[in-house]
């Protein structure tokens, strides 16, 4: 039986004062970007924001969620 081994790359995500920055590491992460900036960044509506939902805390709760509102 062959053993595969599947590496995780994660998102590059960079915090520079008050701003975020995330870089796409594979072409799925570039089209859920790409995703998110369209849902946030509407050019006829007004414009949608981020919410925290809950806490992150890194050693127990690994995600960080977040509402579209």
């Amino acid at each position: 039986m062959e053993e595969i081994h599947i590496a995780e790359v994660f998102m590059k995500i960079e915090l520079e004062g008050t701003l975020i920055k995330m870089t796409p590491e594979n072409d799925s992460e570039k089209q859920e970007l790409n995703q998110l900036w369209t849902i946030l960044i509407d050019c006829v509506k007004e414009n949608k924001k981020l919410v925290p939902v809950g806490q992150y805390i890194p050693g127990m709760k690994e995600v960080a969620v977040f509402n579209i509102e």
